[in-house]
């Protein structure tokens, strides 16, 4: 099923020039993960000290965007410049879950938001990534199949918080956009055990 995940090798050739940059000053690909993990952890907790502020929702979107740029760098850094690790492929799994959690829980002390739907849907994209990392536990391949993946929700959230940032009045809108996230995110965990126990019966199911 189509998902912004598909767009992934198309940015990771933008950025491609820019990881040869960094490996020219030493920096690594746990260094990138450990800075990416440790600003969405403060702008999460910004906003949770100050759920209101339309600066901080306006900062959301924005920081979503350049955290994909430094997942897509981390993983390359690790890939094609030998950096690969074990504590590499830890930070990298706990990092993304740590980040979404603390980043998109605060949400729901935003006015507006209804807190139960939020919640749910932080929930239940841990168990969508779980299911992804499991998968390798079955003889499966790290699932990244959609609909709605990290970055699906990172775009959904983004644009969640710029449109309550540029101070568009608080609705239905937002049940519905939220609790159709949800509906996404519980549709991607079946398709990702699935797909992972087709590819284990033999049955090669694609993922990119």
């Amino acid at each position: 099923m189509p998902s912004i995940y598909d767009l992934k090798p198309r940015f990771q050739n933008l950025l491609r020039p820019l990881n040869v940059s960094l490996v020219r000053f030493g920096i690594t690909a746990n260094m990138v993960t450990i800075t990416a993990m440790l600003l969405s952890v403060s702008l999460g907790v910004a906003i949770a000290l100050n759920p209101d502020s339309m600066l901080l929702l306006l900062l959301m979107p924005l920081w979503l965007f350049l955290r994909m740029a430094l997942n897509a760098i981390d993983g390359m850094l690790a890939r094609e410049h030998q950096m690969q690790t074990r504590l590499g492929a830890v930070l990298n799994e706990m990092g993304d879950v740590i980040s979404d959690s603390v980043l998109y829980l605060p949400l729901a002390l935003v006015s507006g938001i209804n807190s139960l739907s939020v919640i749910v849907l932080v929930v239940v994209a841990v168990m969508v990534e779980m299911v992804g990392v499991v998968s390798v536990q079955i003889g499966a391949s790290r699932r990244y199949d959609g609909p709605f993946g990290k970055s699906d929700r990172a775009f959904g959230f983004g644009l969640l918080c710029l449109l309550l940032g540029m101070g568009i009045e608080a609705g239905r809108w937002i049940d519905w956009l939220v609790w159709a996230m949800v509906v996404l995110s519980v549709a991607t965990l079946i398709n990702r055990a699935r797909n992972a126990l087709i590819e284990t019966a033999g049955g090669g199911a694609g993922n990119e």
